[in-house]
């Protein structure tokens, strides 16, 4: 076992995917790909466009199904085949244009499509702005603009809005697509505050970034795809930002990551 290797915890994964591949016209987007995350990890996946990352997740969120490989949720072989599919095993997405709807207040956006009802079956407002308070103090305290539509709130505001609305209703599993693009450097900021208070309470995120000092501000770990395969997988603590530009550019795995199936050593 690799020191890398032997320094993972020692929980259960919250998710792991083994052995992932999809081809496309015969052409492999994913090739064989294993990759996990713990409770309260974050997991920086890496790569050129084109590398496989994005498709590699979709299968994750079930916007694609594999070819051929296993997904386990806590230990448990699952079948993820929709995007509900992923909702119900607590596997949230957060894209980077957040498809958050601009004209209503973050309580609206928060429980749209599941709208809390009074017994009259008329929308109960009063209770979604209960709640929507309650789990923004829970994620970002400072959050006071709860009545504006969400058009006027900043990248980092909108943020927590969609953040909100995944954990709201449980997810265990953050999948974040550029969460700091075109983000000023305060805002940058409060994301990567609200990405910790989340590794605090046990959310497991996988960081899908082009950003290297995003990623080593906030990853545990990496893992860099060139071609549809995963290079290496190492602790941010273990390699160098050059070092992992090198596994993006030129596919060689450093000592301080653990190879992938067919990596170069660099």
């Amino acid at each position: 076992m690799s020191l890398a290797e032997a320094r993972q915890p020692a929980t259960t994964p919250l998710v792991e995917m083994r052995d992932i591949s999809i081809a496309f016209g015969g052409i492999k987007a994913v090739d064989t790909v294993s990759v996990h995350l713990h409770p309260g990890e974050v997991v920086g996946l890496l790569g050129h466009n084109g590398a496989g990352k994005s498709t590699l997740i979709k299968i994750l969120s079930g916007a694609y199904r594999a070819d051929a490989g296993e997904i386990l949720i806590s230990g448990e072989s699952v079948s993820i085949s929709s995007p509900r599919d992923a909702k119900r095993h607590g596997i949230e997405t957060i894209y980077q244009t957040l498809a958050l709807a601009d004209n209503v207040d973050a309580a609206a956006n928060i429980f749209l499509g599941r709208e809390l009802l009074t017994p009259w079956r008329t929308l109960d407002d009063s209770a979604m702005e209960a709640e929507t308070r309650k789990v923004m103090g829970r994620l970002n305290p400072h959050f006071r603009r709860f009545k504006e539509p969400v058009k006027a709130l900043s990248g980092g505001q909108r943020q927590s809005v969609a953040i909100a609305r995944a954990i709201y209703f449980n997810a265990r599993v953050l999948i974040m697509d550029e969460p700091t693009a075109a983000l000023g450097p305060a805002e940058t900021k409060q994301v990567a505050d609200l990405i910790l208070e989340l590794k605090k309470q046990g959310i497991g995120i996988f960081l899908i970034s082009h950003d290297l000092h995003d990623v080593f501000d906030l990853a545990d770990r990496v893992s860099v795809m060139k071609n549809g395969r995963v290079v290496g997988t190492a602790r941010t603590s273990d390699v160098t930002q050059d070092e992992v530009l090198g596994m993006i550019i030129s596919g060689k795995c450093p000592a301080g990551a653990v190879p992938g199936p067919g990596a170069l050593r660099g």
